[in-house]
């Protein structure tokens, strides 16, 4: 079971036109700004936050209680000026948290009416979350004939490809920067991941590693699976046959 928590700003639209027409660079610093404040409110209690559409985020819940978030609700609340409403759902898979989430919103589902929390919480009870980390294998050869905006273009290409197979799998694909990304991943996910990383290589002509993480909360999960890229790339760079996959769990 893993619990899915959606932050998203209040009214953003209308908000936005307040600031005039020379609003964007205001924009872009407080999405930033409010970005890095609820990843860091959500680690300091083992979640992670993935970054959704810049006005919206998704944290990776698992373990935390609705007195979690109320009080980190209303940290932000103390911070912006701006309002943030939270919908809460959990499910079997990271697509279900997800439709969970947005059913409690949808049907104003109150959690609590004074902070904007919606859905349903899972807390403490039957926790497990796995996190899928893969990067493109030797990305510093393509830089030596692509230039910067090309690479940026290619990963984006892969990033949409990947976020269509594994949504078809019931999980939920991020680009966390860089070369990398992160999938919260469904039992499915896992063991197809081989088959996207040869569908990427055939098409594309691009390797990919993936690291698998298994754990009780976010941090865990990561944290493996981040161990588990490591190791591959550990195992490249000692001249052995490296693996595609690696997966370790706590």
């Amino acid at each position: 079971m893993i619990q899915l928590s959606i932050l998203k700003i209040s009214e953003y639209g209308p908000w936005t036109l307040t600031l005039g027409s020379d609003r964007e660079h205001e924009l872009q610093i407080l999405q930033a700004s409010l970005y890095k404040e609820i990843q860091n409110l959500f680690s300091e209690k083992n979640c992670l936050v993935f970054l959704n559409r810049a006005d919206e985020f998704f944290v990776v819940t698992n373990e935390l209680e609705l007195e979690d978030h109320i009080q980190i609700q209303k940290t932000l609340e103390k911070l912006f000026d701006i309002r943030l409403t939270i919908s809460i759902g959990y499910g079997e898979s990271p697509f279900e948290a997800n439709l969970k989430a947005y059913e409690g919103k949808k049907n104003e589902i109150i959690l609590n009416k004074e902070h904007n929390i919606f859905g349903f919480i899972n807390g403490k009870s039957n926790s497990d979350v796995s996190i899928m980390h893969l990067d493109v294998d030797d990305l510093t050869s393509k830089r030596q004939t692509n230039s910067p905006y090309e690479i940026s273009s290619m990963i984006f290409e892969i990033y949409s490809k990947m976020s269509r197979f594994f949504l078809k799998k019931n999980s939920l694909t991020f680009f966390m920067g860089g070369d990398n990304f992160m999938v919260i991943a469904s039992n499915d996910a896992k063991n197809s991941v081989q088959n996207f990383i040869d569908m990427i290589k055939n098409d594309d002509k691009i390797s990919l590693n993936c690291g698998i993480g298994n754990g009780h909360t976010a941090r865990e999960a990561v944290k493996l699976a981040t161990k588990s890229l490591d190791t591959i790339r550990e195992i490249r760079d000692s001249g052995k046959e490296k693996p595609e996959i690696y997966e370790l769990s706590c």
